[in-house]
């Protein structure tokens, strides 16, 4: 964003956003493990903004865990891709999760924040 305000530099827009769950922590080098146990796919999410502060605008709910459940979950990330892509933002969740076969994921419409300091 910097990089396209103060210089002549230009940037695309994505045209989806899409949550991704990680048992690592994925830095800003996207190296940690993203989930990819059985039924495990990135969900599309949108987002609402007010000020400084972007959030969820709906629920995001996983599909249930296949075999093996999915680990425990620490971290999610927003791609701008369903899948490969470029990680724009990532964080930990307040409480880790630990997803076992059968288990959802969800993230309530106004859970996840980003905000621009």
């Amino acid at each position: 964003a910097l990089n396209w305000l103060l210089t002549s530099g230009t940037a695309t827009r994505p045209t989806a956003w899409y949550l991704a769950l990680f048992t690592t922590d994925p830095t800003d080098a996207g190296s940690g493990t993203e989930v990819g146990g059985t039924n495990y796919v990135r969900k599309a999410i949108a987002f609402s903004v007010t000020d400084d502060t972007a959030s969820n605008s709906s629920t995001v709910t996983f599909d249930a865990a296949g075999a093996g459940g999915w680990g425990t979950i620490t971290h999610v990330g927003i791609n701008d891709a369903s899948t490969s892509g470029n990680l724009l933002f990532h964080g930990a969740v307040t409480t880790s999760k630990t997803i076992d076969e059968g288990d959802t994921f969800a993230v309530s419409s106004g859970n996840l924040t980003i905000t621009l300091a």
